[in-house]
């Protein structure tokens, strides 16, 4: 049988939570806990692109400041040679009066916008002092040199001579627009006058070129984060779908539903796993049917021969009835062999009795005779009956009983069976102290408690007080004659009717039982109305009760034996 229905399942749920956009976040949380594939993709995903916003801010960054040394190299050898091409066309020409210097400067003018390769040139005299010879400042470009030329670059070049200085500006570029730019200083000596020379440089198609490298270096990250997210989804698709099979396949083998198998295909190593699993669940399978049929094997072979059993038994119940009514007759010994034979022959009906209970609780076919029935009218009925037991231990019956007299649903054979164990082992255990008997009900459900002062029982004990045959104490000697099935038929005649039983005990405190019976049988998990750990209630106040010590009284017992 192939697993189809956990991807339709998967496929619904999808489906389903992308309509339901308003629950997106608890949604995405839970599946943050729940899936492996979707918490490794997260990160998965997560951490890929925080490397490769990374790498492409180190990137943006490395190509930046490469691009702006390299256009700034440029600019300024350009503006070097446009200056020393200046000074050459200067230092060569004769200067005898201001009409041929006014013509040099303009020569000087020329030199400068053809050598270099940029439009705007400045120069203006350093010296404020007038001066009849000098050539004027010029301006080329339009650009507002004061503005855009800072004091410390001016004062810079005012005071080298033989130097270069450069500085980035912000050139204007149109109505409210500017654009990158570099300008570059230095001094200018006209036939003795220094003037200082700054020519400006647009790296507009610069930054073009960054912004187009930038832009290029996302795309490519984002493609990257997308192609890592679908390799991703693939490669942990292709690993946890098999598994989140194997997983469910599982539960539905833990279910009782034996015979799902895994649909493997391939000889890899997911496929190895797929054929162990489903060899694993065929041997499972077969191995619980040979343990269910071995089970119907030995519950048949109890019940047929507790069956068997009675006509004998019967006759030997007779016959020692018989010896019994007339022991007075026989020699002492005779006598004495006559009353254990009519006591273990007695206990023997008893305990087969019990088996062929557990023989119908094993086999499924036990079925209730429910009576309207109150369980505090019961309980009282109970404790009558056993009254001259408790008597005899010297054990104090008291019956508390606030609630539980209006009648519910129960089979009250078996609920009066329960009843009269747990009195039964509370009258044994209880070391002649008083016993409690509370009866209480609510709108869900009732409930009798059964509480002793005795010895109590460790942890490990309760755990283990429902086993079949099992006792806390063996080196303890019984007086009612139990068969050591009485707690467990006990709790299958409280799961019979959709109820409960559980015990609290305590070393030197005493124990508690607790019936719970539902008020309707189709309830599951009923709260009990009287609490499983007694507390300090009223015996323990009034001192009636104090607590044994256990020690002692196990060193007693030893001393005994």
């Amino acid at each position: 049988m192939t697993v189809q229905a956990p991807r339709r399942r998967r496929r619904t749920a999808l489906v389903r939570f992308l309509r339901n956009w308003r629950t997106w976040p608890d949604s995405l949380s839970g599946l943050w806990r729940r899936s492996l594939r979707f918490r490794t993709l997260v990160l998965t995903i997560a951490l890929s692109a925080l490397a490769i916003l990374v790498a492409c801010v180190w990137m943006a960054l490395a190509i930046q400041n490469d691009l702006f040394q390299s256009r700034r190299d440029q600019v300024v050898g350009d503006a070097r040679r446009a200056t020393a091409a200046a000074q050459a066309t200067l230092d060569s020409a004769v200067q005898s009066d201001s009409a041929q210097v006014r013509s040099v400067m303009d020569s000087v003018r020329t030199t400068l916008v053809q050598q270099s390769a940029s439009q705007r040139v400045a120069a203006t005299r350093i010296d404020d002092a007038p001066s009849a010879t000098a050539p004027q400042d010029f301006t080329l470009g339009g650009a507002d040199w004061d503005a855009q030329i800072s004091d410390a670059l001016r004062e810079r070049v005012q005071s080298t001579a033989n130097a270069q200085w450069w500085q980035s500006i912000s050139l204007p570029d149109g109505p409210g627009d500017t654009s990158p730019g570099i300008v570059v200083g230095q001094q200018l000596n006209v036939d003795g006058d220094a003037y200082e020379l700054y020519i400006a440089y647009d790296l507009s198609a610069a930054e073009q070129t960054l912004l187009f490298v930038q832009s290029t270096l996302w795309i490519v990250g984002l493609a990257l984060i997308a192609i890592i997210a679908a390799i991703s989804w693939f490669v942990l698709r292709t690993v946890t779908v098999p598994i989140a099979d194997a997983a469910q396949t599982s539960a539905e083998l833990a279910a009782g539903r034996l015979n799902v198998r895994l649909d493997v295909h391939g000889e890899d190593e997911l496929a190895t796993l797929g054929r162990s699993f489903n060899a694993m669940a065929d041997s499972i399978q077969t191995q619980i049917a040979e343990l269910a049929e071995l089970s119907l094997v030995q519950q048949r072979f109890v019940s047929d021969v507790s069956h068997e059993l009675r006509t004998p038994l019967t006759t030997i119940r007779l016959a020692a009835d018989v010896l019994n009514d007339h022991r007075t007759d026989f020699d002492p010994v005779s006598s004495r062999a006559a009353e254990l034979l009519h006591a273990q022959v007695q206990r023997f009906e008893v305990l087969l009795g019990d088996l062929l209970e557990i023989s119908r609780y094993d086999a499924g076919s036990v079925q209730l005779e429910l009576e309207a029935t109150s369980l505090a009218a019961l309980a009282e009925d109970v404790v009558e009956s056993m009254h001259q037991l408790a008597a005899q231990h010297g054990s104090d019956v008291r019956v508390v009983a606030p609630g539980g007299y209006s009648p519910v649903d129960m089979d009250p054979r078996r609920v009066r069976r329960v009843v009269r164990n747990l009195l039964g082992n509370a009258i044994e255990h209880g070391e002649g102290r008083p016993i409690v008997v509370t009866v209480d009900s609510d709108q869900d459900a009732v409930a009798v408690g059964v509480r002793d002062y005795g010895l109590g029982m460790r942890a490990e004990d309760q755990e283990r007080v429902f086993d079949r045959f099992w006792r806390a104490d063996p080196s303890r000697k019984r007086t009612i004659g139990g068969t050591g099935l009485g707690l467990s038929i006990a709790l299958g005649d409280a799961r019979l009717h959709g109820g409960t039983l559980a015990v609290w005990s305590s070393p030197g405190r005493g124990t508690n039982f607790v019936l719970t019976l539902p008020r309707r049988t189709l309830d599951a998990d009923v709260r009990s109305p009287i609490p499983l750990d007694p507390g300090e209630d009223a015996l323990d106040v009034l001192g009636m009760t104090q607590p044994i010590d256990v020690s002692v009284n196990a060193r007693a017992r030893e001393e005994k034996r």
